[in-house]
């Protein structure tokens, strides 16, 4: 778990960089609200098309040269930012890094699967999630301070991060490639249809607890207008969601993971009205702050929950497309927090915006009370 652990540290930190700094770089270059939105609306939109070809070019190609190439495209696109502050190059770059993000939330999750004994698996998705969260907890808060602060090229000169996880890459793909090759019965579009068919229900209750944190994640140094409630609300938010991802995951081992997701679904919604009222005025800060604090914890126990559903619902050999789809419907997620929020909120207002996200994520209750069966694809 170490080099996996190394690598998915660095490789994310370029994500947790550039997520809200982004977006304020097009905002400098002249872009509009739905503009800024469509910045991390492209990267994911690429993160998205790139998932679904990653377990096939795992097969093809094996783990090393994948890896490296995952790293390499979050890496120097994120520098070549301060080439340019106008939207079309911007959104040119993000679409690379999308490609790179896509190889790297795919192979990421998989490994854990593939490297961990099923009944330890909720704690080792913890501290994956770890690994995911640490750069974002540190990050995600720090890049507007930072280019606010020292300038945009800062961040940009920081983005070399993922380039330093390739020798974890490749420690990583010696360990995992003999257990990584498994043959498939069925045609591999035939066996994404299947496995997408038990995977519906745990990535729909993704998909919307995504919307809701992508759209803060994105939207709140915009919707928010102290720098410092912004920036102490984003951490809250990382913290939060860094705790519960880890914990739930050893609450699921022991208990199941269905218990779990109930709560944490209805907890949404009400973080969620609870951020909206929180911008509508200065005065809400501290509403606010307890919100995102409540929102981050729903946010990272539900990716743990939706994950370990996901693997439980497939045979071993079907995990790195349940990897995929999963991931999938993360990106898509947030991607629709970005466009649709940006375009929203430009329309209406930050507040009706995030409310709408709140209203989506508890419309799916019903969908959380069912539950998936353990059914593995033949």
């Amino acid at each position: 778990m170490a080099p996996l652990a190394a690598m998915t540290c660095a490789g994310f930190s370029g994500y947790a960089l550039l997520l809200t700094v982004a977006p304020l770089w097009a905002v400098e270059g002249g872009a509009g609200t739905a503009g800024s939105g469509l910045v991390n609306g492209v990267l994911l939109l690429f993160t998205v098309l790139t998932q679904l070809l990653v377990p096939r070019s795992l097969e093809r190609f094996g783990w090393g040269p994948v890896l490296v190439a995952g790293l390499v495209l979050m890496g120097v696109p994120g520098i070549l930012y301060g080439l340019s502050d106008g939207l079309a190059a911007i959104l040119g770059l993000s679409a690379l890094r999308g490609v790179g993000f896509g190889v790297l939330t795919v192979t990421g999750s998989a490994a854990v699967a593939a490297l961990v004994d099923p009944r330890r698996r909720g704690e080792a998705i913890g501290v994956y999630g770890l690994a995911v969260a640490i750069p974002n907890l540190v990050l995600l808060p720090a890049g507007p301070w930072i280019a606010e602060t020292f300038g945009f090229w800062w961040v940009f000169g920081l983005n070399v991060l993922p380039l330093v996880g390739i020798p974890a890459a490749l420690r990583l793909a010696s360990t995992i490639r003999p257990a990584a090759r498994h043959g498939d019965a069925v045609a591999p579009i035939d066996a994404d249809v299947s496995v997408l068919r038990l995977l519906l229900r745990p990535i729909l209750l993704l998909l919307a607890v995504t919307l809701a944190g992508g759209a803060v994640i994105t939207f709140t140094p915009q919707a928010v207008e102290s720098p410092s409630v912004a920036a102490g609300g984003l951490f809250l938010m990382g913290l939060a969601a860094a705790v519960s991802r880890w914990r739930a995951g050893v609450l699921a081992d022991r208990h199941g993971a269905q218990r779990f997701v109930v709560p944490m679904v209805a907890l949404t919604g009400v973080a969620m009205a609870g951020v909206a009222w929180g911008v509508a005025s200065t005065d809400n800060g501290a509403l606010f702050l307890a919100s995102m604090l409540v929102l981050g914890l729903c946010y990272g126990g539900l990716q743990n929950l939706t994950l370990l559903i996901s693997f439980a619902a497939v045979s071993s050999r079907h995990h790195n497309r349940a990897s995929a789809w999963w991931n999938i419907g993360f990106d898509a997620g947030t991607a629709l927090g970005s466009v649709a929020v940006g375009v929203i909120a430009e329309l209406t207002s930050f507040t009706t915006a995030f409310l709408i996200c709140g209203a989506i994520a508890a419309a799916t209750l019903p969908l959380a009370l069912r539950r998936t069966k353990a059914h593995p694809v033949d």
